[in-house]
């Protein structure tokens, strides 16, 4: 494995981790974020830290000022329901096409990930199963079979990934999301691409419900 392929899973984490202490006021907004204190606090090389900081500005959390350095922005909630109805859009559409186009084994696949994942609700392991959900969705964005619309998806979900990621520390948000995804296995299943994509609609406003009640707490 390359040292470039070794950095994403460690950028990933740090970008998780800053954006959840962003999110809940341990980070102010107007901190200065030091890319070699960050290193230092993480035990890593800056590296993964500038790709976690590039995590940052694309969903809004910190902004570059020239000459300055990266601070942490306002949060911007009056444009979370723009941001969020984009990504619901996408991700909608790419559900459609991934029930018309996933083949047995990839519907497979994605049943095992949604099966799976119940035991993080159980245990209530908000990180698990952040990271399931994400498998999850992934596995549906492959599955539509539409590099265009994969690509897309994946950029628009970019915006919002560290506010998706706080709707699970509202009470039972992790055991609705997974239920919201029973549904739309469902439907995938069972080839009812509309439905499936419906429901894909609910599932991301319910999202986006939870993170701005957190966010706004």
């Amino acid at each position: 494995m390359s040292s470039t392929e070794e950095n994403v899973p460690l950028a990933d984490t740090i970008r998780s981790t800053l954006s959840d202490d962003i999110l809940c006021g341990s980070i102010p907004v107007g901190t200065r974020l030091d890319e070699v204190l960050l290193a230092t606090r993480f035990n890593v090389s800056r590296t993964p830290v500038r790709e976690a900081i590039k995590q940052l500005t694309v969903s809004g959390l910190v902004e570059h000022r020239h000459r300055c350095g990266v601070f942490v922005s306002e949060i911007p909630i009056d444009m979370l329901p723009k941001m969020f109805e984009y990504v619901a859009e996408m991700e909608a559409l790419c559900t459609r096409l991934a029930t018309i186009n996933m083949s047995k084994e990839e519907r497979d696949t994605l049943l095992a990930i949604h099966l799976d994942s119940h035991k993080h609700v159980v245990s209530g392991d908000i990180d698990a199963y952040d990271k399931s959900n994400i498998q999850l969705h992934t596995a549906l964005f492959r599955g539509c079979h539409n590099r265009y619309v994969e690509e897309a998806v994946i950029s628009a979900r970019a915006k919002v990934a560290p506010y998706r990621k706080v709707q699970f520390n509202i009470l039972d948000r992790a055991k609705s999301s997974y239920a919201e995804h029973d549904e739309i296995i469902k439907a995938v299943i069972k080839g009812l691409s509309h439905e499936a994509s419906d429901i894909m609609l609910f599932h991301i406003n319910q999202s986006l419900l939870a993170s701005s009640s957190y966010i706004e707490k």
